[in-house]
């Protein structure tokens, strides 16, 4: 439908503005977008999309029951009771929810759809997005790039399973960096990070694995391995991560599961993993025939000090497999990361990703290797941390100033998170619904783990400084409530 998803009432029309709702909602029905029996969204979610109070969403939804198009259902909101193809009548109507209900892959979860949603509103300011604000992300450098490439015959075709020769060369060479002996070979470039998990569920794991992993940990706000469906067991941390002394409590419980790791900067509790305890953890993987899933996508993001090596580079027995991305150091959009592993592996994962999607855009390929060839990515990554730098001491002079004895957090060595603790009388819960409704987004901690109800996820990587500073304050007047 035309305009439908920015569409707005207009206040100053002269016809009431309930009726304006009603008309637009009657013609999604009409136009088929909402067929016969499909739930529509909650009474909140549509006043917070139109910019109205509930009070006329309630006025909107009782003329279209009127006309018998929609019919409040108990325990199952309000449905689309007819649409002109089905008619009121038809025992045939296609039910869209039930193919929807069977599918395989599991929704998130209703508090990540609710971020996902506000992230997408520029009214909000966003205090927990895991991204570079778009003034760090390097415009006018993709720009020049892009006019560069522009003069050479472009790569409009399909690159070779693994990912463009050419980037994989590149990628080889940046990890030597990081100490990781890896041949163009045994990487595969994928669309970020995240298909990286999703080819490895598909590849690797079988019907009901166990994913060991920290607890708290981003795995646990996405399906992010939805060829199967595993089991999530999460393992305590320390402040040198995850503790080994936790995991062997498991040890009758590792055939055919994985080990699954943010070493540097973890999201979201910003730990660095220390050195020995990083050897420690290969250590046990080796002896236990574990694989290790190193996701390392916050390596480059250090402000204080680089992090000890990447336990890929200690690895000398092939079981870790490494990932690494471009997404939060350079371009979310961009979608170019990697996966490092035995060349057995790496071609079984790309014969998947090949069935998928034919592999990642070479144009975006393309950009990432003259990213990383010509230096510039070196130096873009200078003027990040600095920004970050500068960013993250306005977060806890903020949190100092508006938030002292009403939080508990520690000072992050990179990364974008501050993971602080809210009084158990509070919980994060009612403080996200309520920053929410004044315009400011926070991402609560039982997302990341369902015994993280007392932490907030904050980024100072996002939001702008005086907009940062403004949320905190609300949030310290909150917590004082």
């Amino acid at each position: 439908m035309k305009g439908s998803l920015h569409w707005k009432p207009d206040p100053t029309s002269k016809i009431p503005v309930f009726k304006q709702i009603a008309g637009h909602l009657k013609e999604r029905i009409l136009s088929g977008e909402w067929t016969a029996g499909s739930r529509i969204p909650v009474q909140r979610q549509l006043a917070g999309q139109f910019g109205v109070n509930r009070s006329t969403i309630v006025t909107a939804l009782e003329e279209l029951k009127a006309e018998g198009l929609l019919e409040g259902i108990t325990g199952s909101g309000t449905r689309v009771r007819s649409t002109p193809a089905a008619g009121p009548d038809s025992s045939r109507s296609l039910d869209w929810d039930a193919y929807i209900r069977r599918g395989i892959h599991m929704p998130n979860l209703p508090a990540v759809q609710a971020i996902n949603r506000a992230e997408a509103d520029p009214a909000v300011v966003r205090l927990g997005t895991g991204e570079l604000a778009p003034e760090l992300i390097p415009s006018g450098m993709l720009q020049r790039m892009l006019g560069r490439l522009a003069r050479q015959p472009l790569p409009g075709g399909y690159e070779e399973p693994l990912g463009s020769p050419a980037l994989r060369s590149e990628v080889s060479r940046h990890l030597a960096g990081y100490g990781i002996t890896a041949s163009p070979s045994s990487i595969l470039i994928v669309s970020g990070a995240l298909q990286a998990l999703h080819l490895i569920s598909m590849g690797i794991l079988r019907q009901g694995a166990t994913v060991f992993l920290e607890n708290p940990s981003y795995l646990h706000s996405i399906h992010a391995m939805p060829a199967v469906h595993t089991r999530m067991a999460g393992i305590p941390m320390d402040g040198e991560g995850l503790r080994v002394d936790r995991l062997s409590e498991h040890a009758e419980d590792m055939n055919g599961a994985v080990l699954y790791t943010i070493p540097s900067f973890h999201n979201p509790s910003g730990i660095v993993m220390s050195g020995p305890r990083r050897a420690e953890v290969l250590r046990f993987c080796t002896e236990h025939g574990l694989p290790l899933l190193e996701d390392d996508v916050y390596r480059d993001l250090w402000l204080d000090a680089p992090p000890p090596p990447p336990i890929k580079s200690m690895d000398a027995g092939g079981i870790t497999l490494y990932i690494g991305s471009l997404s939060k150091t350079l371009s979310p959009g961009l979608r170019v990361g990697w996966v490092v592993g035995p060349q057995p592996v790496v071609e079984r994962l790309a014969d998947i990703k090949m069935q998928t999607d034919y592999g990642t855009s070479s144009i975006s390929q393309a950009l990432a290797r003259e990213c990383l060839a010509g230096g510039l990515y070196e130096k873009h990554l200078h003027r990040v941390r600095e920004q970050l730098r500068v960013r993250r001491s306005a977060m806890l002079e903020s949190l100092e100033q508006y938030c002292r004895g009403l939080l508990e957090w520690s000072t992050p060595q990179g990364g974008f998170y501050i993971w602080a603790k809210v009084p158990a009388r509070s919980g994060a819960k009612p403080l996200f619904q309520r920053m929410l409704k004044k315009g400011f987004l926070l991402n609560p901690g039982y997302v990341y783990g369902p015994s993280c109800g007392a932490y907030l996820r904050l980024s100072y990587a996002y939001a702008p400084v005086p907009d940062m500073q403004r949320g905190i304050r609300e949030l310290g007047a909150l917590l004082r409530q």
